[in-house]
């Protein structure tokens, strides 16, 4: 039976209308099967579609499952800064001060307000090793890692789809990285799912 939810598409890593990356967030999303969520991102056919549920963890605010049209991913960067953009723009409020926490399959993912919108501190890289050239550009902890680059610094993204995306990069002081942007919702209501 298909149930009438809160729905937004978000524009991620832009503040310029229709020049991120595009990820649509279905806000209420419990009570869906995984079958239901796999479906449903396949018919948005973007890159990613995540599904807001209540945190299992209690240190969590809020726990997000993030969809390709084919799988299921245990973690992803623009989906997590537009889940929690769409998040808290239908009232979510965290319960500590300073940063948000997003449970995923990855674990648990802090995310906090940055002069350049949103920002989340990178989880530990899954694999190392030699990258391709094509996606050498992409892989920030790669980049520092490898004396490649040095924090901050701003990557373009989504240029050979005619997007013009800026990722902003940043340490702490305890050297965890920070992988942030701007993020604007273009379509916000209810869908049926």
């Amino acid at each position: 039976m298909l149930v009438r939810r809160r729905f937004s598409q978000v524009d991620v890593f832009t503040s310029a209308p229709c020049r991120g990356n595009p990820l649509a967030v279905v806000l209420d999303a419990e009570g869906l099967s995984s079958g239901d969520m796999q479906q449903f991102a396949n018919w948005m056919n973007l890159s990613e579609t995540t599904f807001v549920l209540p945190p299992a963890s209690e240190q969590a605010d809020y726990r997000v499952r993030i969809f390709t049209p084919s799988q299921e991913l245990p973690f992803a960067g623009h989906p997590t800064l537009g889940t929690c953009h769409a998040w808290l723009e239908s009232g979510g409020t965290s319960a500590s001060p300073g940063a948000l926490v997003q449970e995923c399959g990855a674990g648990l993912i802090k995310v906090r307000q940055v002069p350049a919108g949103l920002a989340f501190a990178a989880p530990p890289l899954l694999r190392s090793g030699p990258v391709a050239e094509p996606l050498a550009e992409q892989l920030a902890q790669w980049l520092l890692g490898t004396g490649r680059a040095s924090a901050p610094y701003v990557a373009s993204q989504g240029t050979a789809l005619g997007r013009a995306g800026r990722v902003h990069i940043s340490t702490d002081a305890d050297g965890q990285i920070w992988v942030g942007g701007g993020t604007v919702t273009r379509v916000s209501g209810h869908a049926e799912v």
